[in-house]
């Protein structure tokens, strides 16, 4: 009987103890938070705004600098790709014209220096033209689609601190585990040395 009520007194401080500990660190932490809400933009947010316009993103998140190589980007991928479908053209009409029952021209006259070619060779090339042609369409999403993602991972990293004047803080204290018995607790805190 006396071990039980040492029992349930023990329990009990520990309890009281743990609470008070942990209302303040509530407390502290949600304060924090506030103030971190406020400074950066919601990850979400900037998603969107980079998927509506590229590099929108990059400009919530203060890294204006991005912008150029994002547009740079686009603009190289799409220049390649208006060749590649500009010279795809052209073998395509060189081939479709080297039949002889085909004097239509659909599509187009043969560019002179396409003139006397083999026309498995203008096959060859019109395929091999077109699937890179397609290829570069896809590389434009994925450019677009790693704008999107760097907009969204910055906004999710950039509330970390990464200064030289971080320092740990260790707190050893007392609580309750399973079944409500004694036990410690570890918290390390990391913050600046301001």
């Amino acid at each position: 009987m006396l071990a039980q009520t040492h029992s349930d007194l023990l329990n009990r401080n520990y309890f009281l103890l743990e609470n008070r500990i942990s209302s303040q660190t509530y407390h502290t932490a949600s304060l924090n938070d506030s103030l971190k809400q406020n400074d950066f933009p919601a990850p979400k947010s900037v998603m969107l705004k980079s998927l509506m316009i590229p590099g929108w993103g990059q400009i919530e998140n203060k890294q204006i600098w991005k912008v150029p190589i994002i547009y740079g980007l686009f603009a190289g991928i799409g220049y390649y790709t208006y060749t590649l479908n500009s010279d795809y053209q052209d073998y395509r009409a060189a081939y479709y014209n080297s039949f002889p029952d085909n004097e239509d021209m659909r599509f187009g006259p043969t560019p002179e220096y396409l003139q006397g070619v083999n026309a498995n060779q203008l096959q060859s090339n019109r395929n091999s033209l077109r699937n890179q042609r397609d290829f570069m369409f896809v590389v434009m999403g994925l450019a677009y689609g790693l704008n999107v993602i760097d907009a969204y991972v910055f906004a999710h990293m950039r509330s970390f601190d990464v200064s030289d004047d971080l320092s740990a803080n260790a707190v050893v204290q007392p609580a309750l585990i399973e079944n409500r018995s004694p036990g410690i607790s570890l918290k390390i805190n990391l913050h600046n040395r301001n």
